[in-house]
């Protein structure tokens, strides 16, 4: 997890699969000799500032140690630890997802869509959902395996804040395809108007942005895999009631 914080600082970088060089930032926090490299010391960085605000906003500059004196206990440690950790596999995948080509960019949104429940098989949904262009994906996808109705889906790769005209655009197309839901996902953020715009129209529109893109492919295992599970027990009372 820390070559992961010092490559966001751009302090390391990844030059292959496993494989980890210093970079000339790198090598001038080893010549400053700080006594410890903290994230105070990476948030000097723009870049790594702009990584810790993909997380969430907030920056915790510490994990809670496990000390009773203090009101900290064991479940609330590994419940922050956890949370580090997905945030940080989050910003990875939106940098992944961001580097991706436009084709791969299409199969990402369709197994995700398929994960979620829609579309019925990858091919059902693979043949509504194409068109590459633009950056982007644009079709319609049973919401249900019956195809019961339809969600038009727009997912664009866009680098700035989507703003509202964008998003009353896309409102507009759903009359064209005969469509009341759709899904419009981008790897960048949304504007408060945008969102705002969404809350007072008839039609349901869902945004999803770049934050939320990543968590939805954390919580359905797209582009993850899992590493090591946890169990945390308790004592179970009622097996002892008898005792």
């Amino acid at each position: 997890m820390a070559a992961t914080h010092l490559s966001k600082a751009a302090a390391l970088e990844r030059i292959g699969r496993g494989v980890i060089q210093i970079t000339d930032r790198g090598r001038e926090l080893i010549r400053d000799e700080p006594e410890r490299i903290t994230l105070d010391v990476l948030l000097r960085f723009e870049e790594y500032r702009e990584f810790r605000r993909m997380q969430g906003g907030a920056v915790q500059h510490e994990l809670p140690e496990l000390d009773a004196a203090a009101g900290v206990s064991p479940e609330e440690t590994l419940a922050a630890s956890y949370t580090l950790l997905r945030n940080t596999l989050a910003a990875e995948l939106l940098e992944a997802v961001r580097k991706a080509t436009p084709a791969f960019f299409e199969k990402l949104v369709v197994d995700l869509l398929v994960a979620m429940g829609y579309g019925g098989s990858v091919e059902d949904a693979g043949s509504a959902v194409g068109g590459v262009g633009d950056d982007g994906v644009d079709g319609m996808i049973k919401e249900d395996k019956l195809g019961l109705d339809v969600v038009y889906i727009q997912a664009k790769r866009w680098s700035s804040t989507v703003g509202r005209p964008a998003v009353q655009a896309f409102a507009g197309s759903l009359e064209g395809h005969r469509a009341r839901k759709g899904v419009l996902l981008t790897t960048a953020d949304f504007s408060q108007e945008a969102r705002d715009y969404v809350q007072r129209i008839e039609k349901k529109i869902v945004l999803i942005d770049g934050p939320k893109l990543a968590q939805l492919m954390i919580d359905y295992d797209v582009g993850v895999t899992k590493e090591r599970t946890y169990v945390v027990k308790r004592i179970d009372r009622d097996y002892f009631d008898e005792a």
